[in-house]
């Protein structure tokens, strides 16, 4: 049977997924390391061009948020708080960050850009 095949494949495939996922992890982390250790968030290691960027990422609280939101409606949407759904409500306003103000925490993060040149 043809499924047995794709069910098999399927599979395989997953798990090499989830190898390679745990490799660039780790070499991700041992790139972040070195720019750490040079003191860079720029710099070109051999024909490559390794950018670090910033970003500031809000995680929500569920309980605040849910209080701070003037409609049950409105929380329906989200059904759980997903910071782009609430970045889109906010622009459409639906949502004032005034109302959101002591609702989350800003995570800064660091995006791992590599090009080659």
């Amino acid at each position: 049977m043809a499924v047995n095949r794709e069910v098999k494949r399927y599979f395989d495939l997953k798990s090499k997924q989830k190898e390679i996922e745990n490799e660039l992890t780790e070499l991700r982390r041992d790139i972040l390391a070195y720019c750490e250790e040079q003191g860079v968030s720029e710099a070109t290691i051999g024909s490559y061009q390794v950018k670090l960027v910033k970003q500031e990422r809000k995680e929500y609280d569920d309980a605040k948020l849910y209080e701070a939101l003037p409609d049950p409606q409105v929380w329906r949407l989200l059904s759980k708080p997903d910071s782009s759904r609430i970045t889109s409500l906010v622009k459409l306003k639906v949502l004032s960050e005034e109302q959101l103000k002591d609702t989350y925490a800003v995570k800064e993060v660091t995006l791992l850009q590599i090009d080659k040149k």
